[in-house]
């Protein structure tokens, strides 16, 4: 699972390690997609991008509507003057201001400046301590433009989700993909993927056992 770049499918895990059921290697999967959110880690700090895309589906998504057959995952995205620092990414039930406003204080540091589009959700954090900053687009402008972080983030998500795990994603299971594809970012320029393995390690000796059953049972997400 992290020897690989992109990570692999079930049906990946299945084929190498020679397993005789499908169910086996999903399980193994959620397993360790469950460790991949380390305790106690530190927020987002600074200037930090936050916005809300579209995953899933085959129509287009409109904001505050949504689109049938699609998840709305806020993305928050650190920004390092040209590169971008660690993300942190959830599925949420909406758009709304009380939506965007738990995920922002449950993932940056109080302080920090949030720098956003015009959606008005957004409009009452400067009163929750952070700083505001709001980017307007102009005509020709599209949000990609104005805020090119978080979109180059969604757009790698898409492509990561499109490519290793295709057809076979659970909806109601999204936000373990998303806990494996921020370990992944976060850790995108470590030089030993043997300290990626060992950090799964490390979790997987004080974390808790979980069945296959209370896996299937429980939703990560919205």
């Amino acid at each position: 699972m992290v020897a690989q770049k992109n990570g692999v499918s079930a049906k990946g895990l299945q084929k190498v390690l020679g397993l005789g059921s499908y169910q086996t290697a999903w399980t193994w999967l959620h397993k360790f997609r469950r460790l991949m959110v380390l305790s106690g880690r530190s927020k987002l700090e600074g200037a930090v991008e936050v916005d809300e895309v579209f995953v899933g589906g085959k129509t287009p998504g409109k904001r505050g509507r949504g689109a049938e057959g699609k998840s709305i995952v806020a993305v928050a995205v650190e920004v390092k003057g040209r590169k971008t620092g660690r993300v942190r990414l959830e599925k949420i039930p909406d758009a709304s201001a009380n939506s965007l406003k738990a995920f922002i204080e449950r993932n940056v540091k109080l302080s920090s400046t949030i720098i956003t589009d015009g959606w008005p959700s957004y409009s009452e954090l400067e009163e929750l301590g952070y700083s505001h900053k709001i980017q307007k687009s102009t005509v020709n402008e599209e949000d990609e433009e104005i805020l090119p972080n978080v979109h180059r983030v969604a757009s790698l998500l898409k492509r990561w989700l499109l490519g290793t795990h295709q057809s076979y994603l659970n909806k109601n299971k999204l936000g373990y993909y998303l806990d494996e594809y921020v370990f992944r970012y976060n850790r995108r320029t470590s030089n030993s993927r043997s300290l990626l393995f060992m950090r799964l390690l490390e979790q997987a000796v004080i974390a808790e056992p979980v069945t296959y059953d209370e896996i299937i049972n429980k939703n990560h997400g919205c």
